[in-house]
Parts: structure tokens; sequence; C-alpha cells
């Protein structure tokens, strides 16, 4: 059993405290904010359900109460607006998450830290540069709910288990992130194919790939139109890291991480297959991609450098 600490009291960081006290997966969380009224409140309002699930100790907390971690998840920020992109946020939370490295820190040394605030890239990115903790075990949340929401969308489209797709979005978690098509498999068949591949095909409709493109990347904003913030999926999807992350095994998701030289890309996090395990990053799996889909990563690395030459750090 793990502790976790989770920064930022809001929707998002008290549904992800919530989703980790129901999955059994944590036996210590504390709660961290600015307001200490809030995050007593939501530590208060999830352990009067524990008596329905595993034990857990939750409770808000200072910084000082982080010491020990095995995680560290940070959500704190500035929240998206209806029809402002992420980017926009970035120097604002950029500053907030210098204040809170500089404390978080001191005390939580050998955890990995998970960034999922947004531009969670440029974030995950000042991250290593200010904190001074090793960059295998920073993470952003990078792509992993752009992933899913992309696997969903497949999956609805042939009435088939989402276990059964696999198809990455990589790059910006924002507008410059791509689906490397090429690598979108069902069942071991390219999606492209899968339809002809059934024997008895059923009736199946079109399969259209810029409509998937406009799904995956519009989902955010549709969501924060009709109910003004995203919670739940962002939430499940940090869950499945920290479990990853917990684990015995390794498993592949799209998180953002430093580049060294992937793909000849450096000095910038952003999102690729990669490896994530016991004490954070493994490894990373170097898809085959093709040409047009390098440079499509190029370009996503170009924006994300080019919102980071604007920033005060």
């Amino acid at each position: 059993m793990s502790k976790i600490t989770v920064i930022g009291a809001g929707s998002v960081g008290s549904t992800i405290a919530y989703t980790l006290t129901v999955s059994g997966m944590a036996s210590e969380i504390v709660m961290i904010d600015i307001d200490h009224d809030k995050s007593r409140g939501q530590a208060l309002d999830i352990r009067q359900g524990l008596p329905f699930f595993p034990s857990c100790s939750i409770y808000a907390g200072s910084y000082a109460d982080a010491a020990g971690s095995d995680v560290v998840i940070i959500t704190s920020g500035v929240a998206r607006k209806e029809g402002q992109t992420r980017l926009d946020l970035a120097q604002t939370n950029v500053n907030i998450l210098k204040s809170i490295c500089k404390e978080i820190t001191k005390y939580a040394t050998d955890a990995v830290y998970i960034i999922v605030s947004n531009p969670v890239d440029v974030l995950t990115y000042a991250f290593c540069k200010y904190s001074g903790i090793p960059e295998s075990r920073i993470i952003g949340s990078g792509t992993i709910l752009d992933t899913a929401r992309l696997r969903a969308r497949i999956s609805e489209y042939y009435s088939i288990n989402q276990n059964n797709v696999h198809a990455y979005v990589l790059g910006e978690h924002g507008d410059s992130s791509f689906i490397p098509w090429s690598r979108a498999e069902i069942a071991n068949v390219n999606v492209a194919e899968y339809k002809n591949a059934v024997m008895c095909p059923e009736n199946y409709p079109e399969f259209r790939i810029e409509d998937v493109e406009k799904y995956v990347r519009e989902s955010g904003a549709r969501i924060i139109r009709r109910k003004g913030a995203t919670f739940y999926a962002v939430s499940m999807s940090v869950c499945h890291l920290c479990k990853c992350l917990v684990g015995r095994t390794n498993a592949p998701l799209t998180v953002s991480t430093m580049l060294n030289g992937e793909y000849g890309i450096r000095d910038v996090c952003m999102s690729l297959l990669t490896l994530v395990g016991q004490n954070g990053v493994h490894n990373k799996i170097m898809l085959p991609l093709t040409d047009g889909e390098l440079k499509q990563l190029h370009h996503s690395a170009d924006c994300l450098k080019e919102v980071i030459r604007n920033l005060e750090f």
C-alpha cells in the first residue's frame, strides 16, 4: 500500500483523491490546498464513506505531511475557461508551480511526481528545471486522456471492447497533438483495414479519420462548454497512472516526460509511448513512424518550445 499526496483540492484534485480512495490503491492520502478549509472539507467528505471501502487514512495536511509519499500529484492552477486554450494558462500556472515546487520538494524527496495542471507539457518541463528531482521521477499526465478518448471513439465505431484497440495520441496535450494512424490497430489489424478484415461485416458506420481527430481534439472544450469543467475522466486516467507506478510490471502509457534526443528532439516535455512502473519512467518505446508522422511530432515540439521561449522561468 502507498502514501499519495494530492496538491490542489479543486474538482480535479478532490476527484482524484476520491477515486484513489475507492480503488483501495493507497493506505494514506494527504490533501493539500492553499484553502485549508476546502481541503479539510473534501477529505472529511471522502473519509465519511470509508466504511464501505478498503481502509484508508485520508486527511488535509501541510507540505510537511507529504514526507514519505510514494507519489505526489499536482493539480493546482487556474482552470481553463471556455474558449481559452491550455497554453493561454502557461505563465500564471508556471508561477503557481514554482511556489509549490519550492515547498513540496523539501519533504517528498523520493516521490514520483505527476503533473496534471495545464498546460501540462509546459509545467512538466518547468518542474524538471526547478525541482532537482531526477527526470525519471517527473511525469506529466500528457495525452493519456486523449489516448483514452481516441480508443473509446474507435471502439464505438466497431462495437468492440476498448482493450482490443491499440492507438495513441502523441505530442502536446493540446492543439498540436496528433494520431499516428499507421500504428492504430484493432486486434492486430490496422484500423483502416479492420472493416474489410471482419468475415461477416456488420453495418459499421463510415470511419472518417478527420471526424475522429476532431472528436478527440475538441472533447475537453465540449465538456467544459456543457458542464463547466472536466474532472472525472482525467481523474480516472491519473489513478490508472498511479496504479502503474505502484505495480510490479511496466505499462506503456502516453505520458509527458523530458525528451533527450528521441526522434531527434531535445529539451522539451511531451508525450511519447513510455514504459512506466515502480519509481517512475523506465524506458521509451520508439514507435516506427512514417515521415509525415515524424513531421507532425517535430511540429508539436516546436509549438511547445515557442511557448517556453516566451515564458519567464
